[in-house]
């Protein structure tokens, strides 16, 4: 008896991973703003990408926004580089904080963010001229869109008065405390993809797999 309900049990285990990776697939396929096309002239971002999990890069200046009153290199070790860009995603809290490599991360994490969730936290990077590549999908948006980008990922900023910052992985990176909570129907890549979406970018509806954000994009700026 007890033999059967482990069957069942690790049955019905498998049924549900095989339906949230389906569902995954088949959301990452179905495209939001599905007619939008890169334009001639704008602003170039970028998304990168480990495998895992997504980042949106920005131009640290541009006439619709400087982020250097948001996001200051004196909140960074390596303060003396001429920064170009930042990097900017969400995830959540635990992960970020106490998994510096994929290794590390322990499958009571995992457990607790798929039965609980966890709580937000915003990583930022300062990166200097970085170029498209292997991991790295670069392309262009118009200016309208960019301020519609910004707008969403500001609201996924904390208050600069009461946010908490602690130590990135690097000398030029930082992670500060970030509204919304982390859970399996909202992931890094979620709100990687509904950042995009936000701004008109054809991304998928559903994506909770870093591929799922990448396979959508264009190609480098100078492709289209």
């Amino acid at each position: 008896m007890v033999k059967r309900w482990t069957l069942r049990l690790l049955a019905a285990f498998f049924s549900i991973i095989v339906i949230f990776l389906l569902s995954a697939w088949i959301g990452s396929m179905i495209p939001r703003n599905a007619d939008w096309k890169q334009p001639d002239s704008g602003i170039d971002i970028m998304v990168e990408t480990n495998g895992v999990h997504t980042a949106i890069i920005v131009p640290l200046v541009t006439a619709q926004k400087d982020w250097r009153p948001d996001f200051p290199v004196s909140e960074i070790d390596d303060r003396d580089r001429p920064y170009t860009h930042l990097s900017i995603s969400w995830g959540e809290r635990d992960v970020f904080l106490n998994t510096p490599t994929w290794s590390d991360l322990s499958p009571l994490t995992v457990l607790r963010i798929i039965a609980l969730g966890g709580d937000g936290l915003l990583h930022v990077s300062h990166y200097v001229q970085p170029r498209p590549g292997k991991y790295i999908r670069g392309f262009r948006i118009s200016a309208d869109e960019y301020r519609l980008l910004v707008q969403q990922i500001e609201a996924s900023m904390p208050r600069r008065d009461t946010r908490k910052r602690y130590h990135g992985y690097t000398t030029h990176d930082v992670f500060y405390d970030a509204p919304f909570r982390y859970t399996v129907f909202n992931t890094c890549n979620q709100w990687t993809s509904n950042t995009l979406a936000a701004a008109g970018i054809r991304t998928g509806y559903w994506t909770p797999f870093a591929g799922g954000v990448m396979h959508s994009l264009p190609g480098n700026p100078q492709q289209h």
